[in-house]
C-alpha cells in the first residue's frame, strides 16, 4: 500500500511539544498503528518515529520474516535482538521485560522526552517514567495525515465500496421479492427478518474479501433509532434502514452506504420524509469540493429540513435531523473530517459521508448515505446504489 521509500512527516508534532519521538504500542486494530507501519498483525508490536524522521518497529521474533516483507519500516528490531529473555527472567515479569525493551531502543537513539498517543497504554507508560523518560500524552499527529487519502488508498476504498453496492442490491432484492403475508414480509415462504438480510449481506461481502460488523437493518418504528441494528420481522408498509460498512479483511479500510426502503405503501407522511431527506442529501452533495467548510454542508442540510418543516439538531432538537451530516472513512469507519459544526475546510483526497436522516419514534426513521471523494475541483460520488425508496 505504502512504500518504504515514502516518508511520514510528524516533525511539526514533536517541535511543538519539544519530544525527542513519538511512541505507539499496540496491534494492527489501531488505525494509526496500522497507517504507521502497513504491518498487520493480531499480535502487540512497537512503532518509534524519531525527531531526525528515522522509524523503528519492535516485533515479536516469529514476525521479522513477515515484516521484513509487508511493513513500509525497514528498520525492524525483534525482541530476542532486545536481549527479552534474560530480562524476563531479570524481571520476573514479562510486562516490564517488554518495557525494557522499548526503553533500550529509546536509549540508543537518544531519546529522552516521548510523545505517546492519548490511548497509550498506562502501565507502559509509567514504566518508561520510572526508567528515567518523560512522557507527553499529544494529540495525534497521524489523524490529519490519514483524512487525506492517496490514490491507493482512494482505491481500496473503491472497491471496498463496490462491494458495499454488491451486498446493498441483494439486501434490497430480498425484500423487492417479498410478498405480504398478513402484514409481514414473506421471502420464499418464511417471514422475512432483519437477521436473514445480514447473513446475506455478510456472505456476499466475504465473496468479495470483505467482512462488517453492526450492520443495521432496522425496519418499522424502531428504525427512528439511528443505530439500532434491528431484530426480528420486517413488516409491510414500513421503513427498512439498511447501513453497511464494510472493511477490506486484507487492506483494512472502510466503505460505508445506507438505503431506505419500502415493500408496499408508504404513508404521505414517510414519503415527505423520504423526499426531504433526499433533497437535503443532494444539496449537501453539490456543496462539496475544497476549500467549503463541513459546517457549511451541515447548516445547508439543516436548511433544508427546516425549510420542509423538520425539526434538526441545530436547533436542539432531539426528534427529526439528530445527527452530523457525514464523516471520514478510512482505516476507521469514522476519522477525519466530521462534517458538522467542525469549521475545517475540505480538502482533495478526503473521503467522507454524506448522511442526512430523519427520524420520529411514532414513524420511523429515514436515511440515505453516499460516500464522496472530494477531488481538485469538486467530488466524485462513489454509490452506485440507486436511491428508490418503494418497492
Amino acid at each position: 500500500m505504502s512504500s518504504s521509500t515514502v516518508p511520514i512527516d510528524i516533525s511539526r508534532t514533536l517541535e511543538s511539544h519539544r519530544c525527542d519521538a513519538y511512541l505507539m504500542a499496540g496491534n494492527s486494530n489501531n488505525a494509526d498503528i496500522y497507517y504507521a507501519t502497513r504491518f498487520f498483525s493480531s499480535d502487540q508490536f512497537a512503532y518509534f518515529h524519531a525527531k531526525d524522521g528515522i522509524e523503528t518497529i519492535l516485533v515479536p521474533d516469529m514476525e521479522k520474516g513477515r515484516a521484513e516483507i509487508e511493513s513500509r519500516v525497514s528498520d525492524i528490531r525483534t525482541l530476542n535482538d532486545c536481549d527479552y529473555r534474560s530480562k524476563v527472567k531479570e524481571r520476573q515479569d514479562p510486562a516490564l521485560a517488554y518495557c525494557d525493551c522499548l526503553a533500550m531502543i529509546l536509549q540508543k537513539e537518544g531519546s529522552k522526552r516521548i510523545a505517546v498517543p492519548r490511548d497509550f497504554p498506562y502501565h507502559i507508560a509509567q514504566t518508561l517514567k520510572e526508567e528515567g523518560f518523560s512522557i507527553e500524552a499529544v494529540k495525534s499527529p497521524f489523524a490529519q495525515l490519514r483524512a487525506k487519502k492517496a490514490a491507493s488508498e482512494v482505491k481500496v476504498i473503491k472497491k471496498v465500496q463496490d462491494a458495499c453496492n454488491t451486498a446493498m442490491k441483494a439486501a434490497v432484492e430480498m425484500i423487492k421479492k417479498s410478498e405480504e403475508v398478513e402484514e409481514i414480509l414473506n421471502y420464499h415462504g418464511f417471514a422475512l427478518t432483519s437477521e436473514m438480510i445480514r447473513k446475506e449481506i455478510d456472505i456476499t461481502l466475504l465473496e468479495h474479501g470483505c467482512e462488517a460488523e453492526s450492520t443495521i437493518v432496522a425496519g418499522g418504528k424502531n428504525s427512528a433509532n439511528p443505530h439500532w441494528e434491528g431484530t426480528g420481522p420486517l413488516k409491510a408498509n414500513e421503513p427498512v434502514v439498511i447501513d453497511i460498512f464494510p472493511r477490506s479483511k486484507r487492506e483494512r479500510y472502510y466503505a460505508d452506504m445506507t438505503r431506505t426502503v419500502l415493500r408496499g405503501e408508504p404513508t404521505e407522511k414517510l414519503e415527505d420524509m423520504y423526499e426531504a431527506v433526499l433533497a437535503a442529501q443532494v444539496a449537501a452533495i453539490e456543496m462539496i469540493k475544497p476549500g467549503v467548510k463541513c459546517s457549511d454542508i451541515h447548516n445547508k442540510v439543516c436548511d433544508v429540513f427546516v425549510e420542509r418543516g423538520y425539526e434538526t439538531i441545530r436547533e436542539g432538537s432531539n426528534v427529526g435531523f439528530i445527527h452530523s451530516t457525514g464523516h471520514g472513512v478510512g482505516l476507521e469507519i469514522h476519522e477525519l473530517p466530521f462534517v458538522g459544526n467542525s469549521e475545517v475546510a475540505l480538502e482533495e483526497g478526503n473521503v467522507i459521508t454524506i448522511e442526512p436522516g430523519l427520524y420520529y419514534p411514532d414513524v420511523g426513521g429515514i436515511r440515505l448515505e453516499d460516500l464522496i471523494l472530494v477531488t481538485s475541483d469538486g467530488y466524485e460520488n462513489l454509490t452506485e446504489m440507486e436511491k428508490r425508496f418503494v418497492y
